[in-house]
């Protein structure tokens, strides 16, 4: 199945605030389809260093490498990376980074990629070929990891119940297929209210622990504030609550807005990080959402949320 590409969420904005220089230097940290390294490289004569873990999208990254040859530069890895991974090219600092959190719409929709229950296919869900598939956290958690994985990365009220029933079905055959491990979601959880599918929380939960985005993300950002130069734009897009609750507790301890630090990060580690040191400016407002000609024009938009921060300068207090 062929992957429908979408333009990339509020574009215009991530260029707004990024404002590519000529001679700058910028990491689109989660490349996907190349929307946001093409415009940045557009929009002046700078270098764009684009990074993913999923190799497929290489395919992308061929046609800017071969229309942009000195100046685009794809590496395979995680963004939390992005240190040593642009280090190998000489590079220590950098102008500018955006970083759009979550799963692509082009994964969504290959069925054989096992990240959507919309069309039938392997529960995989892995953004890149390495680690455990999501077939053998089902098949092997226990009933209580089960729970924990709805409840924490999905939301899920019902997780308990939904982990009762993924164990008793289990007993019975191995669950392979994205399309079976929704019916047995749906037999439990049917009767919840509104539009949204009843599988679709314990998904989202089950992807975002296959491929451990949330650490992925706060590793990402404190590598983030290493890349750039004083002066630098940080720019982050995520698509639901508990991606933008880490971005703004990120955003907030590092503009000196004290709060509490992620429930995924013991407190240890967060003081050994730094994370007392004020160091970035926040823009007024501090946020921004999609207009609402954009959702008309591009529906994934609608749960999307762009938060954005400077890199203070030396002598500068953030």
């Amino acid at each position: 199945m062929t992957a429908t590409l979408h333009k990339p969420v509020m574009l215009n904005e991530m260029l707004d605030w990024i404002a590519p220089k000529d001679n700058g230097v910028y990491i689109d940290g989660t490349f996907g389809a190349g929307g946001y390294s093409r415009a940045i490289l557009r929009a002046a004569d700078c270098r764009v260093f684009a990074i993913d873990r999923d190799p497929s999208t290489h395919r992308f990254a061929e046609k800017l490498e071969q229309e942009f040859p000195d100046r685009f530069v794809w590496l395979l890895g995680n963004f939390s990376d992005m240190c040593s991974l642009v280090a190998m090219h000489g590079v220590h600092a950098v102008d500018g980074i955006v970083l759009d959190i979550g799963v692509s719409s082009m994964q969504l929709d290959v069925a054989e990629r096992g990240f959507s229950f919309k069309n039938d296919g392997p529960l995989d869900m892995r953004m890149s070929d390495e680690g455990m598939k999501a077939s053998d956290i089902i098949n092997t958690a226990s009933e209580g990891e089960l729970a924990d994985i709805f409840y924490y990365y999905g939301e899920e009220k019902m997780s308990r119940r939904i982990a009762t029933a993924v164990v008793a079905a289990r007993e019975l055959a191995p669950i392979e297929r994205t399309h079976q491990l929704a019916e047995i979601i749906r037999k439990v959880a049917g009767g919840q209210k509104g539009k949204t599918d009843p599988a679709t929380r314990s998904f989202q939960g089950l992807r975002i622990y296959v491929n451990q985005e949330f650490e992925s993300l706060e590793n990402g950002l404190k590598a983030a504030e290493d890349m750039l130069a004083p002066g630098g734009r940080l720019v982050v897009v995520t698509f639901h609550s508990l991606e933008d609750r880490i971005v703004k507790r990120f955003t907030h301890s590092r503009c000196g807005k004290l709060g509490e630090h992620s429930r995924h990060m013991p407190q240890h580690q967060a003081d050994s990080a730094g994370w007392d040191a004020p160091r970035f400016f926040l823009p007024k407002p501090e946020k921004r959402l999609p207009t609402e000609a954009e959702i008309d024009e591009n529906p994934r938009s609608r749960s999307a949320t762009m938060r954005m921060m400077t890199y203070a300068k030396a002598g500068e207090r953030a």
